[in-house]
């Protein structure tokens, strides 16, 4: 028996504290239920280095775990080589696209970058192609983004398996 091709993803916020660990958690926890998780290499990012070393933001934490879904995460900032080995990386929102896009320009020049770079929400089926930074919001705002990771991470991941 041949053993099931890894697939990667990669999903990026700004400082990779609220909504890209969010979406991270999401896409773990869908992967590990459907039991594929050995099949695909998940992580998230920042475009930034504001936050880098720290955990994610204690009300997403809060948010994934009323869902029974844990975060273990520390933030960094995307690399050079994370255009080379992930095979998707997913954004947050359109700066994070524009930003992306840039960086990888540059990569692909050397033909370093293999990803697909997408909006995380162009997977949407409520066609919400942003995922709000909810850094400066309540409960509600972060339970916002959790709804809209599951709703992305599931479409993506009908479409990439």
């Amino acid at each position: 028996v041949a053993e099931p091709a890894t697939k990667s993803v990669l999903f990026v916020g700004l400082g990779n504290i609220c909504r890209s660990p969010i979406a991270e958690a999401v896409f773990r926890k869908l992967v590990t239920d459907q039991n594929i998780s050995e099949n695909w290499r998940v992580d998230s990012v920042a475009t930034s280095g504001y936050e880098g070393g720290n955990p994610p933001n204690y009300q997403g934490q809060s948010c994934t775990k009323r869902h029974g879904i844990l975060m273990n995460h520390v933030a960094r900032k995307i690399t050079k080589e994370d255009f080379a080995i992930f095979d998707y990386i997913l954004c947050m929102d359109e700066s994070h696209l524009r930003d992306l896009n840039k960086k990888s320009n540059r990569k692909k020049k050397k033909k370093t970058c293999r990803a697909k770079i997408e909006l995380l929400g162009s997977y949407d089926p409520q066609i919400q192609l942003t995922i709000e930074d909810p850094y400066y919001g309540n409960d509600s705002d972060f339970e916002a983004v959790c709804q809209q990771c599951v709703r992305c991470c599931s479409a993506f991941l009908g479409k990439a398996h």
